[in-house]
């Protein structure tokens, strides 16, 4: 092939490579290759096709070559970094980035790059300023302007989330991952009607995306107007489109039907470390009998911690499946022969619902960090208790309901916890009343509710504390809605994230908790009344408005459950009005919730054990004959 047709041939593959036909670049950069093993840019691209095919130690090796011909070309530098970046190699792929601006330095899709590896090194203000790098040289990447988005969402400023994503929805109006993005920062805020809007929106223009649905299902749960008929019938809707088309490829299971025999238990989480999933489950694990039970964990957690190593040391195999997909990890689950597989995730994010729509496991069950029916016909069971979901609600939850009798969770205190302190009121001269819950819980009605109190109650103040409330345009939307029911801004106090350990040591600035409505507080109750300070709270008719009267009942502290709004008004300021009453309640709180069922880990695993041994009795009864 002479010299010319060897460029011809590259540059009839480049065409292709830019159109996507992948296949036919890929073959005429490698006839290029065996005329010209040394042409750097055959090599260069060969790797990039390598990568985008998800071969990323072929890509490196490929793009290597080509940089050792050419080291000062910026692209292969850029694409060098990205494919170390698949490999795991954050840092070799930050400094081929950085190469690459060095040759160029107005190269945007170098910083967008360099930003997102970044953020995956936990650098957050480093990539908000790679990213802003990118849009400088191209204000139209639409990429970045995501990219940046997604990080100031995670770091709590909001607003400025909201600016990006609304950019590059001006750039791509049909992008239905941006809806999605600015939905969730949109719910952050709290302005739960917007964000609801933009899920529908992403929907429509992306209906087979399971991710955009079950992040449209979960944020339901806020809105006040959501009621148990309108959940089953969203719910039912993500099914019929999502998993029920996974059915024809049911298999039967070749456990066998031993009614006495030990049990295998598989639990798949995104969050077996600190986080509500974490602190309702060790002390289970801790206490079951594994006698009766084979523990198996099968963990998406980004990030081990402490309580991550407390639950894979309860567990007898321990999983990380992270780089597994939903089809591999089923059949992961069908090979470890699983009895009974526990969803812990329902359709919040990282969710695994895919992998039961795939029936892996004879038996299948819901609990934990979801709020309610999951809709899959796959799942079997829901794990709640009598105050989750009563009896008459049952019609409106696709899975059998199976109930613990006291709590459908157990709680585990820190052991790091700070001491009870004295009533705050008795020296502060005012009563304090607080909410640690997120934006998406504090409704405009919470506040209208909340705003009563502190006007029956004048010298009365409020704090609003987690992550969001230290979002200026977010605090400002607060105010708004205090100031529009007569409360003066100087009486509510609001406070961003802090770590754990901080958290419970701003309840001794705490008088009395107040509750949300109708997303109630799940973690954040047993915290409180932990520290002495009594919460509350007002159940609805729906699974996340009912964890305060079960939390609570099960702490056996139940005369802060209002009936309505209005009982819950006067709870709160019956107890602002005795202040001698309200620190004998405090002095006293710890022990009785450390005595209860709430905190129980023996009890309730012994329960949980009971309950388990019915369900798979009753299965294999269905395996005789």
């Amino acid at each position: 092939m002479p010299a010319v047709t060897v460029q011809q041939a590259f540059e009839l593959a480049f065409q292709h490579h830019q159109a996507g036909r992948l296949a036919d670049a890929e073959a005429l950069y490698r006839q290029v290759l065996t005329v010209q093993p040394n042409h750097a840019d055959a090599l260069h691209f060969l790797g990039v096709i390598a990568h985008q095919a998800g071969r990323p130690d072929l890509a490196v090796d490929l793009i290597r070559q080509a940089i050792a011909l050419n080291p000062n070309n910026p692209g292969a530098q850029c694409n060098f970094g990205a494919a170390l970046a698949a490999q795991g190699k954050a840092d070799d792929a930050i400094a081929a980035f950085r190469r690459a601006l060095q040759l160029k330095p107005d190269y945007p899709d170098a910083h967008n790059n360099l930003g997102t590896a970044l953020a995956g090194q936990g650098r957050p203000d480093d990539a908000i300023a790679a990213y802003r790098q990118a849009i400088q040289f191209n204000p139209a990447d639409l990429r970045a302007h995501n990219n940046l988005g997604l990080v100031l969402r995670k770091e709590g400023r909001l607003g400025q989330a909201v600016a990006a994503f609304r950019r590059a929805l001006e750039l791509q109006p049909g992008y239905p991952d941006t809806h999605r993005n600015l939905g969730t920062a949109l719910a952050g805020q709290g302005r739960l009607d917007e964000a609801v809007a933009c899920y529908r929106h992403a929907l429509r223009l992306q209906p087979d995306s399971f991710r955009i649905h079950s992040t449209f299902l979960a944020v339901l749960h806020y809105c006040p107007q959501t009621t148990l008929p309108g959940l089953l019938e969203a719910h039912t809707e993500y099914h019929c489109r999502h998993a029920a088309p996974l059915a024809a490829a049911w298999r039967p299971h070749q456990n066998g039907p031993e009614p006495s025999r030990q049990i295998r238990l598989g639990f798949i989480s995104p969050h077996f470390g600190s986080h509500p999933v974490g602190s309702f489950l060790i002390r289970l694990l801790e206490n079951l009998d594994r006698t009766q039970f084979r523990v198996i964990g099968y963990s998406d957690t980004p990030a081990a911690d402490h309580m991550t190593a407390r639950i894979q040391a309860a567990m007898r195999v321990w999983r990380n499946v992270s780089g597994m997909s939903d089809e591999q990890l089923a059949g992961q689950i069908r090979e470890d022969r699983v009895d009974i597989l526990f969803d812990l995730a329902g359709h919040t994010a990282e969710n695994r619902l895919q992998v039961f729509a795939r029936r892996p496991a004879p038996i299948q069950i819901t609990w934990l960090d979801y709020v309610g029916t999951t809709g899959l016909e796959a799942i079997d069971y829901i794990l709640a208790d009598p105050r989750q979901i009563p009896p008459a609600a049952e019609p409106y939850y696709c899975e059998k309901v199976l109930r613990m009798p006291d709590d459908y969770i157990c709680y585990d205190p820190p052991v790091n916890a700070p001491l009870v302190g004295p009533l705050p009121a008795l020296a502060n001269g005012h009563v304090t009343f607080a909410s640690f819950n997120i934006p998406p819980k504090t409704t405009p009605q919470m506040v209208r509710i909340w705003a009563r109190i502190l006007e029956s109650i004048p010298r009365a103040r409020m704090i609003l504390k987690n992550r969001g409330f230290d979002d200026p345009e977010t605090c400002v939307r607060y105010r708004e809605l205090f100031a529009a029911d007569g409360i003066a801004a100087d009486r509510v106090e609001m406070r961003g994230w802090s770590p754990p350990h901080d958290v419970l040591a701003s309840y001794r600035e705490v008088d009395i908790a107040l509750d949300t409505f109708p997303y109630n507080g799940g973690l954040t109750t047993c915290e409180s009344i932990w520290m002495g300070v009594p919460v509350v709270t007002c159940p609805g008719e729906i699974f996340a408005s009912r964890h305060g009267i079960a939390h609570l009942t099960a702490a056996g502290v139940p005369e802060t459950v209002a009936c309505d709004l209005d009982h819950y008004v006067e709870i709160a300021v019956k107890l602002a009005s005795d202040l001698p009453e309200l620190a004998a309640w405090r002095s006293g709180s710890r022990q009785r919730v450390a005595a209860s069922p709430l905190c129980d880990g023996k009890r309730y695993a012994a329960h949980f054990a009971a309950l388990l041994r019915d369900v798979w009795q009753r299965w294999c009864a269905t395996q005789e004959g």
